[in-house]
């Protein structure tokens, strides 16, 4: 009877393709000619990879397949294993993985195989409470089995997990945390007896942040960012909106008896670059004024100027968006902030204070795109400024520099449409940062003059069906306010009529 190393290299590829990846590295010490045949073998394990995983997008050349099989292969023990001490101690590790691993799958969520199997690991409430659990909110947030990581790099990078995992968790307390707050000196009595008789969910907490003014500065751009001007991204400012927005979403959903649909109830889906798909073959084009012929040179030019910009467009800019707008009445958002003085480092109390909800659709289009590096709204670039004009650090960038995209449109509220007031113009850009990631600025234009302003950040990146999560305020910079959370996500390529005028939108 031959033996099983007498099979030719053929059939051995075959039989071992068969095999589970982590029993790769047993086959192969099982003797030296099977560790000879196993280790180094390209084409083993790019066949075992794509068997199990989404065959990355080839971007900056092959992966190393023999190495992703052994890094994955480590990601999925810790996630099957038991103990949530135990497996916080790999959270810098699960973190990169995760990330790879989204940036990597599908962009079909339903045909995703990355998705369906992180979906199904966190299934398991032991991963959520260490991976996804672990940035500085849960420290007076969540649950027993909760707690914050060690240092503000390992917060930070489960604070982004909880943002790609794209469901809050908002958990109902266990009956212990009903007196976990102690009394405040700064509350009244009445207020401290709610406070020792009801439970506090997480949204409670992610509002106080939310809605905290001492985050709005000119050093975060009044935007989800890092308090130093670098543009990097504060994924606990982040989780904290999407907990906020989500929250309130879910409300709106259950008053609307369904008429609103649930969003971001799926996990994992929407968070893949160029998840987006567009659900209408057409590209974009500007809307028809039906007093002009079809065969007008004028028009003519226009739409052909506006499929030039749009394939030149790389962040899909042009199309119908969803937005969502949530803000407390400014009394009470006042009182919030300016009632008590509390020391600069300190955080301000939970508060579960009913929150106001806009939704609006917003058609968009793209009306000019600058190279890279093009200034900001607010700012110009200065002769022998070596960053490209806008006063970035840019050494550290890794990938390709991506143009700025300006565009306009309209936004249309879909409560109050009558109202003159509930509808705007809007104006904006989107751009890279220094890390790479996708920055959206808005205005909301009203009667010819600016109001809001609007700083976000795409959650998964380039073309993300997740859509952008940030914050909204005054054009002005009011340290007064208002102020609060947004996000807007896009639902088609279609563009919906201008209903205020038969201008193009594009040349308004």
């Amino acid at each position: 009877m031959s033996s099983l190393l007498e099979l030719s290299h053929e059939l051995l590829h075959c039989i071992f393709c068969e095999i589970e990846p982590a029993d790769l590295s047993s086959l192969s010490k099982t003797c030296r000619a099977m560790n000879s045949y196993v280790k180094g073998n390209r084409l083993l394990h790019k066949d075992l990879y794509v068997r199990r995983y989404d065959e990355p997008r080839i971007g900056d050349g092959e992966p190393d397949w023999e190495e992703e099989i052994q890094k994955l292969v480590k990601l999925e023990k810790i996630l099957e294993g038991e103990g949530r001490d135990s497996k916080s101690e790999h959270l810098q590790f699960v973190a990169e993985r995760i990330n790879r691993m989204i940036d990597t799958a599908s962009t079909d969520h339903e045909a995703s195989r990355n998705l369906q199997m992180l979906s199904d690991y966190f299934n398991d409430t032991s991963n959520i409470d260490a991976f996804l659990c672990a940035s500085s909110l849960f420290e007076r947030a969540g649950s027993e089995h909760q707690r914050p990581a060690s240092t503000p790099a390992l917060r930070q990078a489960s604070a982004k997990m909880h943002c790609l995992y794209g469901v809050p968790i908002d958990p109902i307390p266990t009956r212990s945390s009903f007196s976990r707050e102690r009394p405040s000196p700064r509350l009244s009595p009445s207020a401290n007896t709610r406070l020792q008789t009801r439970p506090l969910q997480t949204h409670t907490y992610a509002r106080s942040k939310v809605y905290d003014l001492r985050q709005y500065n000119d050093g975060t751009l009044w935007g989800p960012f890092t308090n130093d001007g670098s543009q990097r991204v504060d994924w606990e400012k982040v989780e904290a909106i999407m907990i906020v927005l989500g929250f309130n979403l879910n409300k709106f959903s259950e008053r609307s008896d369904g008429r609103w649909p649930r969003v971001w109830h799926k996990p994992f889906v929407g968070a893949t670059p160029g998840s987006y798909l567009s659900d209408a073959p057409t590209v974009a084009s500007p809307v028809k004024d039906e007093a002009t012929p079809a065969n007008d040179p004028a028009m003519l030019r226009i739409r052909e100027l506006a499929l030039s910009l749009d394939a030149h467009d790389p962040y899909g800019v042009s199309g119908t968006w969803m937005r969502v707008v949530c803000f407390l009445d400014y009394n009470d958002l006042y009182a919030f902030n300016f009632s008590q003085r509390i020391p600069e480092g300190d955080l301000r109390e939970p508060i579960d204070t009913e929150e106001g909800i806009i939704d609006l659709k917003e058609a968009l289009q793209v009306t000019k795109i600058e190279p890279p590096g093009s200034g900001d709204e607010d700012e110009y670039a200065e002769d022998g400024d070596e960053s490209g004009g806008d006063g970035m650090d840019w050494s550290g960038f890794v990938g390709e520099r991506l143009p700025v995209v300006h565009f306009r449109g309209n936004s249309r509220s879909l409560h109050a449409s009558w109202d003159p007031n509930a509808n705007s113009r809007i104006r904006g850009t989107v751009r890279q940062t220094p890390e790479g990631e996708i920055r959206w600025t808005t205005f909301s234009i009203f009667h010819g003059e600016e109001r809001w302003r609007s700083e976000g950040i795409q959650v998964g990146g380039l073309r993300s069906a997740r859509g952008v999560l940030g914050n909204w305020f005054d054009k002005d910079y009011d340290i007064h306010g208002p102020a609060g959370p947004t996000a807007f996500w896009k639902i088609t390529d279609e563009l919906e009529d201008d209903k205020h005028g038969n201008t193009p939108l594009a040349y308004y």
